[in-house]
This record gives C-alpha cells, structure tokens and sequence, in this order.
C-alpha cells in the first residue's frame, strides 16, 4: 500500500455522534480523519471488519439489555447498603483499592 497519495472522501456523520466524539479523539491526539484511515488500515491488514459487529439491540445508554438490567441491580444492592449501613466504608483510597485487590486475589 503506498503512502504517497491520498484521496479525498466525503462521509455523512450523525452530527450528535460527531460532536460527542470530537473530544474524546483531541484527548488522544487523534482526528477523524486518522481513525478512518487507522480502520480502513486494519481491515487492509485483516481482511475484515476491525470490531464485533452484532445485531443485538442496545439500551439508550449503550449496554446490552442483560448487562445493564445487572448494573442496576448492583446499584440498587448499594444503594440499600448505603442507607441500611450495611455498606463498607474505608478511611482512605488506598485502603479501598487494597481491598479490592484481595477480593480479586481471592476469585482467581
């Protein structure tokens, strides 16, 4: 594939998703322009689509209806936590953080 040329390409974005995304892409130091091509690049590479494209439906908020049913229960599980006192509390985000890492330890 050479590098030398390009061409130009004209493409319809929604202009929600563009703008929701123009700043994501600035924090990386990408534009629009090269996640296009870093795509049209990989499936180049590939020989395919670079992502899982699937037909199953998502919420409004980008999760599968499974995955976010069980998000919400885990939130409403802390939240009765939180308000029963039964919930942990800790001192510090490290103690925090070194809780969950024996938590982790523990399952694996």
């Amino acid at each position: 594939m050479s590098e030398t040329r390009s061409s130009g390409m004209h493409i319809r974005v929604n202009p929600e998703i563009k703008a929701s995304v123009e700043p994501i892409l600035a924090a990386i130091g990408l534009s629009f322009s090269d996640v296009f091509n870093l795509t049209l690049r990989q499936i180049y590479l590939k020989r395919r689509i670079p992502f899982e494209l699937s037909s199953t439906q998502l919420t409004e908020n980008g999760y599968t209806p499974e995955f976010e049913t069980a998000l919400l229960a885990e939130a409403e599980e802390t939240y009765a936590a939180v308000q029963n006192g039964t919930a942990k509390r800790y001192n510090s985000a490290a103690e925090m953080l070194a809780d969950l890492d024996t938590e982790d330890n523990e399952v694996e």
